[in-house]
């Protein structure tokens, strides 16, 4: 009795939320007006190198995702000139949950509500109820030679992003975050998760080049350029970087 009664109150639960998400993810990919972003810096090693880089971030620091999107809508024709704005909230002194180990179904559902609720209380931004969320932890690149995989919640528009503290990182990071953002508005990844390759055709910026190699740009949700059938490189700044015409679809910019 009282497992059926934890199942029916899961499931309300899964049922309110699924509904909320539903109506929240058609606002968002209306295009009518800009979405509001807002950013929030995490020391993710505790070191001072990092807290130094995080106290400089201002808006500036992110401007390139702005004209990418710009740049790209443009040329998809949607109906406002500046997709998005996008806010520096004050730092988060608490990691967001990680990831559960198992890839369980219940796990998964269980590990975004918690995501979800975690990024509810922890909301340091003070201006306009953001229309997307993007959490990044920072790390001093002397202390962490690998990244954790980052991640971009559709259901909660959450993104949770790893990066490297210092100006030489910034255009590298903001290629990471324009990956992430787009996930959280639906789009898909586009490469081959067990080798990280460009899937062909949707995954390359120019599927119709003759020849095919190398190319000269990334598909954003693919994250990679391809220079030949075995090697991929990751793009130094969004200047390389497009949004495909799948991708494109999958945030309403386009028809499906």
């Amino acid at each position: 009795m009282f497992k059926a009664l934890r199942i029916f109150i899961l499931l309300t639960i899964l049922i309110i939320v699924g509904a909320s998400t539903y109506l929240t993810q058609l606002r968002a990919t209306d295009w009518d007006e800009p979405l509001w972003v807002s950013v929030y810096p995490i020391n993710g090693d505790g070191s001072k190198n990092t807290e130094r880089y995080i106290k400089t971030l201002q808006k500036s620091h992110f401007k390139d995702i702005n004209e990418f999107l710009s740049e790209e809508g443009r040329y998809y024709k949607i109906p406002i000139n500046k997709p998005v704005t996008i806010n520096v909230a004050p730092i988060v002194l608490e990691q967001p949950p990680n990831p559960p180990e198992s890839r369980s179904a219940i796990s998964i559902i269980l590990w975004s509500l918690n995501l979800r609720y975690w990024a509810l209380t922890h909301d340091s931004d003070s201006g306009p109820a953001p229309d997307v969320q993007i959490y990044i932890v920072y790390y001093d690149p002397r202390n962490k030679k690998k990244l954790s995989h980052s991640l971009g919640l559709e259901k909660g528009h959450i993104g949770v992003v790893h990066a490297y503290a210092g100006k030489q990182f910034t255009r590298r990071n903001n290629v990471i975050i324009a990956h992430e953002f787009l996930h959280t508005l639906g789009a898909s990844d586009k490469y081959d998760l067990a080798t990280g390759y460009p899937v062909y055709p949707i995954g390359f910026a120019d599927p119709d080049n003759k020849p095919l190699y190398p190319q000269s740009r990334a598909e954003v949700m693919a994250g990679r350029i391809p220079v030949n059938e075995n090697e991929a490189v990751f793009p130094k700044s969004l200047y390389r970087v497009v949004i495909g015409k799948s991708t494109a679809a999958e945030i309403n910019w386009i028809p499906k």
